[in-house]
Formats: structure tokens, C-alpha cells, sequence
């Protein structure tokens, strides 16, 4: 790894950021009655990406909301340049890794035929946005955040609006938890533009089923140079057109016309709790069964959950759902046919398509493996500085006061990620001698979450997973947690029960 790439800034990068950063602050005050500064903050905008497709549509938009007189279709064009500028820093910070990493990275695909979606449902869910938008985080109040209650309703039966309902359902449950807005003290600026951002955008007819869509003429990729971001497009997004109703939205899900069939290797997962869901994302590589390249890949597998269950029982929740739980914690391949792929590289997973194979050594894979597999390129609504995390292998490395220090380089360690439920701790991570993790970035650099290390242990190298509780332990430990926890499962499952019999 050329490590010491990773603390090197990427020209233009700040500037990019910079100029989110002052949309946002504006979108929390309000596009109704934009306050002293907003002018220069919404021409900065449309600056920035006034050398592509989008300039004057995005100029006239700018104009418009500076005056407070911004409609719906000047909202998606600030929506889209905004989602667009992130998207050229994503690319570039991308770039970089693969620069350290000397990764290859597929292109992604062509879109296909845009699936129809109820247009007045679309209009009702972009009408809403809107007004929270020209009311601001400042100036929502319960009966606007209400507003989203019935749209999400008549969405969520449609498979094809989901999505979008999932979104806008959790957006205004965030809300709705901060209301009034007058008198909060902190407001997640950055995060609640985001979700209206994308959202708005999934507002468009056919983004969230496509991977491209456009209505008017050439389209324009996001310009990222030897790592640098150059204006402000976004790569793979067409952004095009005389209206907000014309501006492309790149996919937010990929379609699953692909499968694969190969050998599994699964190096570790990654834990996603939340107060009421919980996700397992494990990151593999795919060694294809016709011979050909390596390619990284993950398999998610989500579940709802109650509050009150933390720890261990949330492994409980998920392992009904996913055979490839159970493999991973024994340190199994996993033989796969014709599983569904999708072009972002997610397995869409069935068990029915996948069975246990020869024991395989996640290190062994990590060394071998990995370091000829090719990344899969994400989709263009997708692109965003947070989505990053690019599985990774190091050794050799020095570990002081939570940075790892190795070919020249400094990366910080992020061990707040490291779940709870989980044999692997901080200080084994300081202890170890090499590493599985992802490499995210965060706070404006690159910083590394473990997920598995080697140490040495009793004068024995020993591996250590944060899911190595995932398919059950006996480890006296993880039994006393799995015990606890399926205490708590039980006498929720029998209350649930009884609650559905009255």
C-alpha cells in the first residue's frame, strides 16, 4: 500500500466541500426567507458547476431562491447540484485509495428501460420536500412534518416507491423527534440535507429504478484528475435539460440482471445497529467458478428489532435470515450458483443458491486474494463521501495512540465501530500485528475500522473477528451474553404473541 498517499490532500476537495457546506447552512435556515448570506452561498453553488450541463439551470435556480421564489423544479436543481458536487469529491477520494491500493474498479453499466411510477405520488412526496425546505430546520413544526404521514402510506405498498417511502418515512420520524425547530440548539445540518437531497432527487421519475435517466442532450461525467476534483459533475450522471424536472438522478438502487457463480471468501462483517433495525454486511471476495478476475462483493442481511434488544441478541435476529452468517463464524467458504448481483456488487442473497464449502482462512484470503480483486463501481445517486469503505489488508505496521503508522503513512483507528457484540476489543486492535478493515473517511481524512486483526497470543498468532459471535460461540463470555440476550428475545417474542392473539 502506498500509505503515505493517504494524508496527501486532494486539490479541490475542500473548496468542494466548502461550498456544501454553505448550501446546507442555508437550506437550514429556509428558502421562504433566505437570511443575510445566502445570496453568496446559493451563487457558490451554482459556481461550482456552472462549467457542466447543469450551469444554467442551477444559475437560474440560485437566483430564484435568493429571492425566496424558488419552485419545485428550482429545488431539484439545487438538490441535484449538491448531490453532484459530493458525487465529484466521492470519485476523487475513491481515486485515491485506488491509488494506494493499486485497485481496479469496474465501470458501471448502462441503464435500461425506466420502470413507470405513479406520477402524482412522485409530485406529492417532491411538494412536501419542498415545503420543508422553504421552511427550514429552523422553522419546521409538527403539523409540516406531518405532512409526510399520508404520502408515505399510499407509497409503501409499491415496490417500485419504497425506497423513496423508506426515506422520506425515517427522514420525517428524525424530524418530527426535533420539532419545533425554533428551539433547537444543534441541528444535524449536514445529515438532514443529505436525506433531502437524495430524496428529492428520488423524487424524479424513474431515479430510483434506473441507473441513468436523462431527457435532454449530452451528459457529463464527474472530472476527477490524478485524484483532484475539477468542477463539480457528477460521473455516470447525465445532467441535462432546460428544467428541474429534467435534471438526472442516477439510481439509488441497482438492478439485479447479473449472477455469478464461484467460491465465496468471507473476510468480515461489518454491524449496523440502529434503535429499531439492525444490518450484517459482510464483505467477500468472489473467486469466479469461469476462471476470471477476483471481485470484491458484500451480502447485507437486515432485521427490525425492539430497542431493548442490544448485544449478543441482535445476532439472533439475523441469523434466521442469512446461511452465510453461520459459515463465516466457522470459517467456511461458501460455493455459490447463479447468485443474483447486483452492478454495485451487492448479492442479492438466497440460501437456496448457496451451500457450505471447505474451511478458508479469512488471512489466508486477505494475503492471496485480495490484493488482485476488482471493486465494483457505485452508483451514481449513491456517490458520497460517507458511503466510502474500501476493504483493505495491512501489515507490518506500528500501532501508537490509536494510529497505525506503516509504509510511511499515518490511519487513525475508528474502534467506536467495533460492535459490542464482539469478541474483538480496542486493545487487541493496539496489540495486533496485522489487520482486516474497511477504510472509510470521516471528518475530513481517511481513518480505518477493524474487522478482524492477528496477534499474538501466548507466543501464537491468533485471529480475532468482530463477528466471530456472529453464528453463536462457546466462548464463556459470548455464552453468558448469547444467554442473556435470548432471555430478552424470548419474552419479547411471547409478548408480541399474546398481543396479536387479543
Amino acid at each position: 500500500m502506498r500509505a503515505d498517499l493517504l494524508g496527501e490532500p486532494i486539490a479541490g476537495c475542500a473548496e468542494a466541500l466548502a461550498v456544501v457546506d454553505g448550501f446546507d447552512r442555508v437550506l437550514a435556515g429556509g428558502l421562504l426567507r433566505p437570511r443575510a448570506g445566502a445570496d453568496a452561498a446559493l451563487a457558490a453553488l451554482a459556481d461550482a458547476v456552472g462549467g457542466t450541463p447543469l450551469g444554467s439551470l442551477v444559475a437560474e435556480a440560485a437566483e430564484k431562491a435568493a429571492a425566496g421564489a424558488a419552485g419545485e423544479d428550482h429545488l431539484v436543481a439545487l438538490a441535484g447540484a449538491r448531490v453532484a458536487i459530493l458525487g465529484s469529491v466521492h470519485d476523487a477520494l475513491v481515486a485515491r485509495l485506488d491509488e494506494v491500493t493499486g485497485r481496479t474498479r469496474g465501470a458501471w453499466p448502462d441503464g435500461g428501460e425506466v420502470a413507470q411510477q405513479p406520477a402524482n405520488l412522485l409530485a406529492a412526496a417532491r411538494s412536501w420536500l419542498a415545503d420543508v425546505a422553504r421552511a427550514g430546520w429552523h422553522g419546521m413544526d409538527h403539523e409540516l412534518v406531518a405532512g409526510a404521514a399520508p404520502v408515505v402510506s399510499v407509497m409503501l405498498p409499491d415496490t417500485g416507491l419504497r425506497r423513496l417511502a423508506t426515506l422520506l418515512d425515517g427522514f420525517a420520524a428524525e424530524l418530527a423527534a426535533s420539532c419545533p425547530g425554533a428551539t433547537l440548539e444543534r441541528v444535524p445540518v449536514r445529515r438532514w440535507a443529505d436525506l433531502w437531497s437524495r430524496a428529492m432527487l428520488l423524487t424524479q421519475p424513474g431515479a430510483a429504478a434506473g441507473s441513468r435517466i436523462t431527457t435532454g442532450g449530452g451528459a457529463t461525467g464527474a472530472s476527477t484528475n490524478g485524484g483532484s476534483v475539477n468542477g463539480a459533475s457528477a460521473a455516470g450522471t447525465s445532467v441535462s435539460g432546460a428544467s428541474g424536472a429534467d435534471v438526472a438522478a442516477a439510481a439509488g438502487a441497482s438492478s439485479t440482471a447479473a449472477t455469478v457463480t464461484g467460491r465465496l471468501l468471507p473476510l468480515g462483517v461489518d454491524l449496523n445497529e440502529h434503535a429499531t433495525a439492525v444490518q450484517a454486511q459482510i464483505h467477500a471476495v468472489l473467486e469466479p467458478a469461469d476462471g476470471g478476475a477476483p471481485r470484491l462483493v458484500r451480502a447485507s442481511v437486515a432485521a427490525p428489532k425492539p430497542d431493548t434488544v442490544v448485544g449478543m441478541g441482535v445476532w439472533q435476529l439475523l441469523r434466521p435470515h442469512m446461511s452465510l452468517i453461520a459459515a463465516f463464524s466457522e470459517g467456511r467458504a461458501m460455493d455459490l450458483v447463479d447468485m443474483p448481483i447486483t452492478a454495485e456488487g451487492d448479492l442479492r442473497w438466497s440460501d437456496d443458491k448457496a451451500r457450505r464449502s471447505e474451511p478458508a482462512d479469512p488471512f489466508a484470503a486477505a494475503r492471496l486474494v485480495l490484493p488482485t480483486a476488482t471493486a465494483a463501481f457505485t452508483a451514481p445517486l449513491a456517490r458520497h463521501p460517507a458511503r466510502i469503505a474500501e476493504l483493505v489488508f495491512l501489515e507490518g505496521y506500528k500501532v501508537a495512540d490509536g494510529v497505525l503508522e506503516l509504509a510511511g503513512g499515518r490511519l487513525v483507528v475508528d474502534t467506536d465501530r467495533i460492535p459490542s457484540a464482539s469478541p474483538l476489543t480496542p486493545e487487541m486492535v493496539w496489540a495486533s500485528t496485522s489487520c482486516i478493515g474497511l477504510v472509510r473517511w470521516d471528518a475530513g481524512a481517511f481513518t480505518l475500522q477493524p474487522l478482524a486483526v492477528e496477534a499474538t497470543v501466548k507466543k501464537k498468532a491468533t485471529a480475532v473477528h468482530a463477528g466471530a459471535w456472529a453464528g453463536g460461540t462457546a466462548d464463556k463470555e459470548g455464552v453468558q451474553a448469547e444467554k442473556a440476550a435470548a432471555e430478552a428475545v424470548t419474552v419479547l417474542r411471547e409478548r408480541a404473541g399474546r398481543l396479536l392473539r387479543k
